[in-house]
């Protein structure tokens, strides 16, 4: 705890310094719930997609047996181009998975099989929600990191410098009252004196 002077001034700019706190402290308990409320979607969205991915590769598994000794499908496409958008949720900047463009190579369609446009298609849906959450593990990360960042101010005002300023502001009025008091009781005391003392004529 920082040594306080103990005059008016000093009392005026903790008491500024409190209303200052109380104005802060709400708003950071915004950011706070803004940020716990967009963890959540992050990780429903994480859910689903990791859902929707495990369904993709199910569906692609039967494949699997036919691709070996066949031409690779994954060197016909190859994701060329990601277009990434931000968004900003209180005040963090995210990054949005927009879209996903793939080259594809180009094949004889008589010399290929019949099933590989299917298969391409699967395989750049699965590339696509691949991208998708490592995009939703960067987003949950930077709100997990502020999120931290946050929480900290929160306890940091609500436990430490909200209590600390009242205890200074009660310390302060306890002391500048009894120098009041005690100005009061000398001026008494000097006034009795004056009362007191032999007049001369």
């Amino acid at each position: 705890m920082a040594k306080i002077k103990l005059t008016k001034n000093e009392l005026k700019h903790q008491k500024d310094a409190l209303k200052r706190f109380h104005r802060f402290l709400p708003m950071l308990l915004l950011k706070k719930r803004q940020l716990q409320i967009e963890i959540m979607r992050i990780r429903r969205d994480l859910g689903e997609t990791r859902s929707e991915l495990h369904h993709h590769l199910q569906s692609i598994e039967p494949w699997i047996a036919v691709l070996v000794g066949e031409a690779e499908p994954c060197d016909l496409i190859q994701p060329s181009n990601e277009i990434i958008g931000r968004d900003n949720v209180a005040g963090v900047e995210l990054p949005r998975l927009e879209e996903v463009q793939f080259a594809v190579v180009r094949y004889d369609l008589f010399l290929q099989p019949l099933w590989l446009d299917a298969a391409l298609e699967a395989l750049k849906k699965v590339a696509s929600l691949d991208l998708q959450m490592e995009i939703l593990a960067r987003q949950e990360s930077l709100i997990s990191q502020e999120l931290e960042v946050t929480s900290q101010r929160v306890n940091l005002f609500e436990r430490v410098r909200i209590p600390e300023t009242v205890r200074n502001i009660q310390k302060l009025r306890t002391f500048l009252g009894d120098q009041d008091t005690a100005a009061v009781v000398r001026g008494k005391m000097s006034k009795r004196k004056r009362s007191l003392a032999p007049q001369d004529s």
